[in-house]
């Protein structure tokens, strides 16, 4: 496997015409269907929903990602993100582990917390300040140490996987196919970068409860330093 700094110098090379080609040749077009933003398992049908869940919806945001937003509309670090479930266990004590990434928060169903739905129609409440991995789904570049976001790739093309989505194959403009691919340049930058962050800053904690190892050092849930 290529250490993370090659992978880096691969993202930073990557071609955003080709990868503008790729995401033509895949197709893609928003239908607002909302189903990035929900839980699998959420309050669809108006029932309650078991807070074990283990499918809610998870999306990567970046420590400055989630200062842009709380900038955006006033909100405190929790009305924002929350710790990445996966590494953190229940515990009589209440929730125990260490994770290394945030989530965008989650509201009661497991849906983002940004996320409104109108008559069957889907909107962002933070579109303008939307995290990178928001604005580049249903896509992803095919590079050690980066994410694929809500499962494995249903279809590729060079380096570019898609992700499930029924917005998939539909005509793209060059412009819109060009915004895209730069903005997924420019989040498989960023994930290599914060991985490389969180290696370099990690240190091992004894604290009690949950703790964030991300790329500027040790958090707390609530987005303070240890």
């Amino acid at each position: 496997m290529d250490s993370l700094e090659t992978e880096l110098d691969r993202a930073r090379e990557l071609d955003v015409g080709e990868l503008a080609d790729a995401i033509e040749a895949i197709g893609f077009e928003c239908t607002r269907c909302g189903a990035c933003c929900k839980s699998e398992d959420g309050c669809g049908d108006g029932s309650s929903t078991d807070e074990s869940d283990p499918e809610p919806h998870t999306a990567t945001v970046f420590p400055d990602e989630i200062r842009r937003l709380q900038e955006a509309g006033d909100y405190d670090f929790r009305d924002v993100a929350r710790p990445m479930p996966y590494g953190i266990e229940a515990t009589p004590d209440g929730p125990q582990g260490e994770t290394f990434e945030w989530a965008l928060q989650t509201d009661a169903c497991g849906d983002c917390t940004f996320y409104e739905e109108t008559d069957g129609t889907g909107a962002c409440t933070v579109h303008e300040d939307r995290p990178l991995i928001c604005e580049t789904y249903p896509f992803s570049v095919a590079l050690g140490g980066t994410s694929q976001p809500m499962g494995e790739a249903v279809d590729s093309e060079g380096m570019v996987r898609a992700h499930e989505c029924e917005g998939l194959g539909r005509d793209v403009s060059r412009d819109d196919a060009e915004d895209l691919a730069a903005a997924l340049k420019e989040r498989a930058v960023r994930e290599l970068q914060e991985a490389i962050g969180v290696r370099e800053n990690y240190e091992p904690t004894d604290v009690e409860g949950v703790v964030v190892h991300d790329s500027e050092g040790q958090k707390r849930p609530d987005g303070t330093e240890l």
